[in-house]
């Protein structure tokens, strides 16, 4: 399992333009090989004393953060899938995200411990 992550900040009035966005992403991904994609959207998210989420994206008054992982099966997968994708168009869509790309923040991570996943 290889996970990517992603803290975006998002303007609340374009929530439902963020969802029909990460949808159709979403089956841009799993035709590549993407197992699986979590898109949350801001419920609970504090302020901290040093630094958060806000502040880590350099969010605006009006925007929410958006935190989304994928799924891949491998980290080689990941980066074939990337490669792929970059190289036939499929991430080259007529349509802007409903964000600022610039400040999103993307992790790719390599598990060392999971829970409810065999």
């Amino acid at each position: 399992m290889y996970v990517a992550g992603l803290v975006i900040p998002v303007p609340e009035d374009k929530m439902d333009a963020y969802r029909r966005w990460a949808e159709n992403g979403a089956k841009i991904f799993k035709s590549h090989g993407c197992l699986e994609i979590v898109e949350s959207w801001e419920d609970y998210v504090p302020d901290g004393k040093q630094t958060d989420f806000r502040r880590a994206v350099a969010a605006k008054d009006g925007e929410k953060i958006v935190f989304t992982w994928q799924i891949w099966p491998d980290k080689a997968s990941f980066y074939a899938a990337e490669a792929k994708m970059h190289e036939d168009g499929s991430l080259d869509t007529p349509d802007e995200p409903p964000f600022d790309a610039g400040r999103l923040i993307l992790g790719c991570f390599e598990p060392i411990f999971s829970m409810g996943r065999d």
